[in-house]
């Protein structure tokens, strides 16, 4: 065999291993993670489904936000809200339990109870954020083995609910997800010990559950409301009955928010700011 023979089957080899490590490396299950520093493109669309906080929010100037930012980066990025469950035949619990229900639990029905399914959502839209009510920190303590086809809301339910997500998500690489840490309560209407649980759990969430290089970013929500408290600030609250966000909280955290979502529509999610600042 000549010296350039062999130099040959060198190059080949070399570059079989190139491309063996390359298809490695972003092995999440569901794709590769290396697009997922790319920005999506210019027109990308977003789908935020919430309840009445996220209502709140979304009303303090999100849209506007996200309108504003085109004008100035030249972008056409788009953004429509809806009511999820809608409440028509499901109901509007939107737990942990109940996103597993219908995304892993009923993912073949399209509709389930009248709920979009989540192959039809990520057929239509580029980004999905979802969130929780503030009442899915109203946390019991665990009772037994956890499962995920409970609906008691224990955090060791919850783990097992949002790791069956998880996966669930991450069969769609094509779509990026942001999930918000769950709204906290005012302290009249809960107690240390359920506080300190559900901040426990968010904590999980934002440390452990939530993974670099797959599709899936958390937007800190919980941070901004309560910082290093343990009860949702009546100063950020409708009243010191009432957990949903006042309508400053709301307008000071929409441009959060909006930061965030573009943050990893241009591929910064896992290098930007969990809370958007």
């Amino acid at each position: 065999m000549n010296k350039t023979t062999k130099f040959a089957d060198f190059l080949i080899f070399s570059i079989m291993i190139l491309i063996f490590i390359l298809s490695c490396s972003g092995d999440l299950g569901s794709g590769s993670s290396l697009s997922l520093t790319a920005s999506m493109d210019e027109d990308a669309n977003v789908i935020f489904l919430h309840r009445s906080v996220g209502q709140q929010v979304y009303d303090g100037g999100v849209q506007a936000w996200i309108a504003n930012y085109n004008s100035n980066h030249s972008t056409s990025y788009s953004i429509t809200e809806r009511d999820y469950p809608s409440g028509t035949g499901y109901g509007t619990d939107n737990y942990p339990y109940d996103y597993w229900n219908i995304w892993v639990n009923h993912d073949n029905y399209d509709p389930y109870l009248s709920q979009t399914n989540l192959e039809s959502l990520t057929s239509e839209y580029d980004v999905i954020v979802w969130k929780h009510c503030f009442t899915a920190s109203n946390m019991i303590a665990d009772n037994g083995p956890a499962s995920v086809s409970s609906s008691e809301q224990t955090r060791a339910n919850y783990i097992l609910q949002y790791e069956a997500l998880r996966i669930k998500m991450r069969s769609y690489p094509g779509t990026r997800f942001i999930v918000w840490t769950g709204p906290a309560i005012v302290e009249s209407q809960t107690d240390a010990v359920t506080a300190q649980r559900s901040n426990a759990f968010y904590d999980w969430v934002t440390t452990e559950w939530d993974d670099w290089g797959d599709n899936i970013y958390v937007w800190d929500f919980r941070e901004l409301e309560i910082g290093s408290n343990i009860y949702l600030p009546v100063s950020n609250a409708q009243s010191s009955s009432d957990s949903h966000p006042n309508a400053s909280f709301a307008s000071s955290v929409a441009p959060y928010l909006g930061q965030r979502i573009v943050d990893v529509i241009e591929g910064r999610g896992d290098t930007g700011s969990l809370t958007g600042e």
